[in-house]
């Protein structure tokens, strides 16, 4: 198998399209001053002068800072689509991932701060979109649910009703959640991976 420290190129796809400075939305990538953003948050504002912007915060795909910035209706914005591809997580340490294609079998290595919080959760055979440009790792985003075995909460209390609140749980990967108090140790339930939240009870 070869080992790659990129996805493959010839995947990476993405596409570059002019759009009006106001019709930014949430989740746009953007190329903005030569550089890669994100929009997180946008507002539009009218002021009593001069014609109507869009305010929009933009964070940057590459090293997490921030950036206000304003777009009128006139202005021109270079919006991307990032190549999105599956790989299967092999393993990992404290600094890299690996992972394979799915398709050619090829192995590469991304930076583990890609996956944000969510790491955490990561499960070995793990499915993972990678979103690329040019060749360039930018995000990986592992499923929105994962199922874990509960290995440690405290007792089930008879006549307790699963409308009583929350009791903390140690999950099989020692990532400690809230359940509620019908579960058991040794039951499987599906988590949220976005925030480690419980969904319901595993099969």
């Amino acid at each position: 198998m070869g080992r790659r420290d990129t996805p493959n190129p010839s995947h990476a796809q993405a596409v570059l399209m002019r759009i009006k400075g106001n019709s930014i939305k949430p989740g746009h990538v953007i190329e903005h001053q030569g550089k890669l953003w994100t929009a997180v948050k946008t507002q539009h504002t009218m002021p009593g002068k001069g014609g109507a912007f869009l305010q929009v915060e933009l964070r940057n795909l590459r090293d997490g800072s921030k950036l206000n910035e304003r777009f009128r209706s006139a202005e021109d914005v270079e919006r991307v689509r990032l190549d999105q591809k599956e790989y299967q997580y092999l393993f990992g340490d404290d600094d890299k991932l690996t992972l394979m294609d799915t398709e050619t079998f090829d192995q590469i290595e991304v930076d583990r701060p890609l996956v944000g919080e969510p790491v955490r959760f990561l499960q070995d055979g793990m499915i993972l979109t990678v979103e690329s440009y040019e060749g360039e790792a930018l995000k990986v985003a592992l499923p929105e649910h994962a199922t874990f075995e509960i290995t440690e909460t405290e007792p089930v209390v008879k006549g307790q009703t699963a409308a009583a609140s929350f009791k903390p749980a140690l999950l099989e990967n020692g990532v400690r959640v809230m359940v509620p108090p019908h579960i058991e140790t040794g039951t499987k339930v599906v988590i949220g991976t976005a925030d480690g939240t419980y969904v319901k009870r595993g099969e």
